[in-house]
C-alpha cells in the first residue's frame, strides 16, 4: 500500500472511531486529525470536506456489505423452492460478517449515529446509494409474502432491520462465551436472528 493510501485508511479509520465516539457534529476536525497523526491539509487533500468525509467512511463498508447481500440474494431469489429463511439469510449473514471484521462493530455505532442524529442529508445519501439493495430484498420478501400489504410489510422489516442493528453492535446481554469461537458465534448468532426474523415475517 502507498504513502497516500495508507494516509487516507489511517484518517478513515480515526474519523470512524471519533464519530462512534462523539457523532458527527461532536467530532472536530482537529480531533480527528491528532487522532490520525496528519494535518488539516491531508484531510482536504483526500476528502475535501468534512461531508465528503463522513460520506466516505460509510462507503468503506456499505459499499462491500451491499455487494455482499446482493451476490447472497442472486443465488437465492426468484426460485420455486427458494425460502424466507433463505432470504433472510442472504440479509443477515452478510451484515454479522461485518460486524465481526476488524472495526465491523464500531462502525454499527457509527450507522446508530446517523439515525440518532437526524441528519437528513447522511439519511438521502445513504437512501440514493443503498436504498437500491434494500428495495431487491423487499421486493423478494414481498413475493414470499403474499399475505402481507405493502405497509405491515414495511413495518416487519424495519423491525428485522433493527433487531439485526442490535445483534451487530454487541451491546446485547448474549455475549460470546470463552470456549466459542467467534466463527461459531456468529452462526450461532444468525440462526437465531433468522429464525425469530421468519416467525416475525411471517405472522398472519
Amino acid at each position: 500500500m502507498n504513502s497516500s493510501a495508507t494516509t487516507k485508511e489511517r484518517i478513515l479509520t480515526a474519523a470512524e472511531a471519533l464519530f462512534a465516539q462523539r457523532g458527527f457534529e461532536g467530532a472536530s476536525l482537529r480531533q480527528l486529525t491528532a487522532a490520525a497523526g496528519v494535518n488539516l491539509a491531508a484531510v482536504n487533500y483526500h476528502f475535501g470536506s468534512k461531508d465528503n468525509l463522513v460520506e466516505e467512511v460509510f462507503r468503506r463498508r456499505l459499499d462491500q456489505l451491499s455487494a455482499r447481500r446482493l451476490a447472497a440474494l442472486k443465488r437465492v431469489s426468484g426460485q420455486p423452492d427458494t425460502t424466507l429463511e433463505d432470504v433472510l439469510g442472504a440479509f443477515i449473514r452478510p451484515a454479522l460478517e461485518l460486524s465481526h471484521d476488524g472495526g465491523g462493530s464500531l462502525f454499527m455505532r457509527v450507522l446508530a449515529r446517523a439515525f440518532a442524529e437526524h441528519d437528513d442529508s447522511l439519511r438521502k445519501f445513504l437512501s440514493d446509494n443503498y436504498g437500491h439493495v434494500m428495495r431487491q430484498f423487499t421486493t423478494e420478501f414481498a413475493r414470499l409474502l403474499p399475505h402481507l400489504s405493502k405497509e405491515e410489510l414495511y413495518w416487519r422489516i424495519d423491525l428485522v432491520t433493527g433487531a439485526l442493528t442490535h445483534a451487530m453492535s454487541g451491546f446485547g446481554i448474549i455475549q460470546r462465551k470463552s470456549d466459542v469461537s467467534e466463527t461459531v458465534h456468529r452462526e450461532q448468532t444468525a440462526a437465531h436472528l433468522i429464525r425469530f426474523a421468519a416467525a416475525g415475517l411471517s405472522a398472519p
